[in-house]
């Protein structure tokens, strides 16, 4: 069993950045895919980006250029580096791991953390 917490979010002026943290414990981290997702108030939860256990990185075109996903597997933790943030991007990030390689249907996925709020003000 995989417990997950993030933490990082806040609110933000559009235009600011936030870097999120997801820390793990149980299983072995280094052997799992790690991605964050995002829900909006009245939307469904959307892929946003992942890291594999080799460091293969994958991001939805709508971050790319913006967002940022890292693993530290000796702090067990996996990153997400939000720059240039939009008030569009405003959502409860989550962050999820399942086997070695990355998916992004969030029916894929075998471990959720709680969520935590990002809030971009215009």
């Amino acid at each position: 069993q995989v417990h997950l917490v993030e933490s990082g979010g806040g609110l933000v002026q559009a235009g600011g950045s936030l870097r999120l943290s997801c820390a793990a414990s149980g299983g072995t981290f280094n052997s799992y895919a790690m991605s964050w997702f995002r829900q909006a108030p009245g939307k469904e939860r959307e892929f946003v980006a992942a890291i594999s256990w080799s460091r293969t990185t994958y991001y939805v075109d709508s971050v790319k250029g913006r967002f940022t996903i890292s693993r530290d597997n000796a702090k067990n933790t996996v990153f997400l580096q939000i720059n240039s943030l939009k008030p569009e991007d405003t959502a409860v990030y989550y962050c999820s791991a399942r086997g070695r390689l990355i998916a992004t249907s969030s029916n894929a996925y075998d471990y959720w953390g709680q969520g935590t709020q990002v809030t971009v003000s215009s």
